[in-house]
C-alpha cells in the first residue's frame, strides 16, 4: 500500500508546485522556453529548492525539483497561446524582488505575488487594443506603399478583426478558426470601404495591393522572433513546435485572404513607391515606424513606458533597415542589420526599465517581418502558382532567419548565458 508522504517531501511539493505555477504563467504570457526556465528557476532558489530542471515546449512543461535525497516530477500543459508582456514585466520584477531580498522566500509570499499577477486584468479594454492593432497596420500599409485610401481601409479592417480575434480568443475559442474569422473580417471590411470611398469620388480602383496589410496584426511575431531563439539555444523541441504553431497561424491566415481575393478578384500584388520626396518619405517611415512598432507593443498589452521605448528603437532600425534596401543592400542582409542593432539597443535600454528584453525586441522586430511576403506565397500556393509562391517564400524565410540572426548574435554579445556554453 502507497505510504503518505512526510513532512520533508510535502514541504517539496508545496515549493516545486509555486515554481511550477510561476513557470506556467510565464509561457502563457508567451515568452521564449530559455526565460520560462529561467523564471522557474529563479523561484525555486527563492523557495530553497536546491536544484531545478524544466523541459518547456510551446504548450507543455515538464520540471524536476530536488530537495535533499528527494526529488519530485511535474507536469503541466498551457492551452492558451497568447502574449501578455504586462504580465512578462511583473514576473520578471517578481523574480528580481526574490533574489534581492538575500533571504528565502515562503512559499505563501511567493503564492500570494502569482495570485496578484494571474488576477490582473489586461491593461486596454477589447475597444482601445483594437485601436492599438489598427493603427500599427495602418503604419505597416504606409510601409507597404499604401496611400491614403489603403490606410483608411487598413485602419477599419484590422480594428474590427482585431476586436472580433480577442474577444473569441478570451472566450476560448479555437486559436486557428478564429484566425481564419477575423483575417476574413478585416478583408471584407478592407474591400468594403474601398468600395465605399469609391463611391463618394476617390480613387480606388486600383488600391487592392494594400489588402494584406489589414491582416498583419495576426502575423505571429512573438511565436516566430522566440521559437528562432530558442532554436539558437538548441531548445529543438520548443523552437519547432513555436515555429510550426506560427507557420499554422500564417496559413490559416493567409487562406482566408486567398477566399476573400477570389470572392472580390482581388491580386495582392506588391504596390507600387509613392513617389514622395525623399525628405518627406524618411519623415514619414520614421513616423510609419514608431506607431508600427508602439501600435504592436500596446497591442501585446505593454505598459505606454514599454510601446514608447519600443517605437522609438522599432523606428531607428526599420528606417535603417529600408535604406540599406533602398541602396541595394541584399534584403536580408539589411534584416540581420537592423536586427542586431535593435538587439544592441534594447539591451541598453531594457535593463534600465527593468523589464525584460523581449518587451521591448518583438514589436520593434515585427514591423520588419515579411508578413505580406508570406501571405502572397500562400495566396499563389493556393493559386497554382508555383513559381510566385516560391520566390515569395524563399524571400520570406530568408528575412525572417535573418532577423533572428541578428537578435541572436546580439544576446551573444551582451548576454554570457548565451555567449558561453555551460
Amino acid at each position: 500500500m502507497p505510504t503518505a508522504p512526510d513532512d520533508h517531501e510535502i514541504e517539496l511539493i508545496r515549493r516545486s508546485g509555486v515554481a511550477l505555477r510561476a513557470g506556467r504563467l510565464s509561457l502563457s504570457a508567451g515568452t521564449g522556453s530559455y526565460r520560462v526556465k529561467a523564471s522557474m528557476a529563479r523561484v525555486a532558489r527563492a523557495v530553497g529548492i536546491e536544484r531545478h530542471h524544466a523541459l518547456v515546449t510551446l504548450t507543455e512543461i515538464t520540471a524536476t525539483s530536488h530537495l535533499g535525497a528527494s526529488f519530485r516530477t511535474e507536469v503541466t500543459e498551457v492551452r492558451s497561446v497568447g502574449i501578455n508582456a504586462d504580465r512578462l514585466t511583473e514576473l520578471e520584477r517578481l523574480a528580481q524582488r526574490l533574489e534581492d531580498k538575500g533571504r528565502r522566500s515562503t512559499v505563501e509570499e511567493v503564492a500570494h505575488e502569482l495570485d496578484r499577477i494571474q488576477d490582473k486584468p489586461p491593461l486596454y479594454p477589447v475597444a482601445v487594443n483594437a485601436l492599438w492593432a489598427a493603427l500599427a497596420c495602418a503604419g505597416f500599409a504606409f510601409l507597404n506603399n499604401g496611400g491614403w485610401v489603403e490606410l483608411l481601409g487598413v485602419f477599419v479592417g484590422a480594428g474590427v478583426g482585431q476586436a472580433v480575434r480577442r474577444t473569441m480568443i478570451h472566450r476560448g475559442w479555437n486559436q486557428f478558426g478564429v484566425t481564419m474569422l477575423a483575417a476574413t473580417v478585416a478583408c471584407l471590411l478592407y474591400v468594403l470601404v474601398l468600395l465605399g470611398l469609391q463611391g463618394l469620388g476617390a480613387d480606388a480602383a486600383n488600391h487592392e495591393a494594400g489588402y494584406t496589410s489589414a491582416v498583419l496584426f495576426l502575423v505571429p511575431g512573438f511565436p516566430l522572433v522566440t521559437g528562432a531563439l530558442d532554436l539558437a539555444k538548441l531548445d529543438f523541441s520548443a523552437g519547432v513546435a513555436r515555429l510550426t504553431y506560427a507557420l499554422m497561424i500564417l496559413t490559416s491566415a493567409a487562406l482566408a485572404v486567398w477566399a476573400v481575393s477570389e470572392v472580390a478578384g482581388l491580386d495582392p500584388v506588391p504596390a507600387a513607391p509613392l513617389g514622395l520626396d525623399t525628405g518627406l518619405l524618411v519623415v514619414l517611415r520614421v513616423l510609419a515606424s514608431f506607431v508600427a512598432a508602439a501600435g504592436f507593443a500596446l497591442m501585446f498589452n505593454s505598459t505606454w513606458s514599454v510601446a514608447l521605448a519600443a517605437g522609438c528603437i522599432g523606428a531607428v532600425a526599420n528606417v535603417l533597415r529600408l535604406a540599406l534596401v533602398d541602396a541595394d543592400f541584399p534584403v536580408q542582409g539589411a534584416a540581420a542589420v537592423a536586427a542586431l542593432v535593435v538587439g544592441l539597443v534594447t539591451a541598453l535600454v531594457a535593463p534600465r526599465m527593468n523589464v525584460p528584453r523581449v518587451t521591448t525586441s518583438v514589436p520593434a522586430v515585427v514591423i520588419m517581418v515579411p508578413g505580406a511576403a508570406a501571405y502572397r506565397a500562400i495566396f499563389h500556393l493556393s493559386n497554382g502558382e508555383t513559381t510566385q509562391a516560391l520566390a515569395y517564400g524563399v524571400e520570406a524565410g530568408l528575412v525572417v532567419a535573418s532577423l533572428a540572426i541578428g537578435l541572436a548574435f546580439a544576446r551573444m554579445l551582451t548576454d554570457r548565458e548565451w555567449g558561453f556554453e555551460r
